[in-house]
């Protein structure tokens, strides 16, 4: 029977990922993340000091930036020049909060690691893509980093990575690309740890409601999911 999926996939299968490392000479860590057609630059930096809540505590911060480029989408999209929407707020706090999980802030001292995350092109999935692909590059600078005795070692408790699924004409679908989140009834954003472990679930039913049973198909679906991503961020970091 032939796929009803836009790219020919199985309701469970993932786009084709790819994690190039180095990607910039510069930052502390830099990966561009390939996922299907959406394309996430992410560039770790390390700063010193800490937001002004948390100075005197000893305790570091994570931090991140996400942007969509102007032509990164089929029409071009305005920069945020000094006014940030309410998505791109949204989607920062997203990132920041999946990768703080992972992450043992008490030992990294008061500095901050600023994670900047910019799409150069959008076909769905550009959080998820910022998340996993960010992990990847804030595993990779903080391994350089302890390697120069700048921050203690094992800074990272566990993988963090995230996958959406949802529901596209009643089926059930893992990795939706944008064609198929426009038409969603049904989208969820999953971040998980390395062990299975729920970092954060966003869903929404865009028309009727959804039952339990759907929503557990979705979260099982979606750990197989991220299971084969923690997967390859393991082999990329190799």
């Amino acid at each position: 029977m032939a796929s009803s999926r836009p790219d020919g996939r199985r309701p469970d299968e993932l786009r084709p990922v790819r994690f190039i490392l180095d990607y910039v000479d510069y930052p502390e860590g830099s990966v561009l993340v390939e996922w299907g057609r959406t394309r996430v630059l992410c560039n770790l930096t390390l700063q010193e000091g800490v937001p002004r809540w948390l100075a005197g505590s000893g305790q570091g911060w994570l931090t991140a930036e996400y942007a969509l480029l102007p032509r990164s989408t089929h029409t071009r999209t305005p920069r945020e020049n000094g006014l940030t929407g309410g998505r791109t707020q949204e989607i920062r706090r997203f990132i920041g909060r999946s990768l703080r999980a992972g992450l043992d802030l008490a030992r990294l001292g008061e500095r901050t690691l600023i994670l900047d995350c910019d799409v150069l092109q959008a076909d769905g999935g550009t959080r998820t893509a910022a998340v996993t692909g960010g992990y990847v590059a804030l595993a990779l600078a903080l391994r350089r980093l302890a390697a120069r005795g700048v921050v203690p070692p094992d800074l990272i408790r566990t993988p963090i990575a995230a996958v959406s699924v949802g529901v596209v004409q009643g089926e059930v679908r893992l990795d939706l690309c944008y064609e198929e989140d426009s038409q969603a009834e049904v989208d969820l954003n999953v971040v998980m740890t390395g062990d299975g472990r729920f970092v954060e679930v966003q869903g929404t039913a865009e028309g009727a409601p959804f039952s339990r049973n759907r929503l557990l198909q979705m979260l099982d679906l979606a750990r197989r999911g991220i299971a084969a991503l923690t997967a390859a961020q393991e082999e990329a970091l190799r």
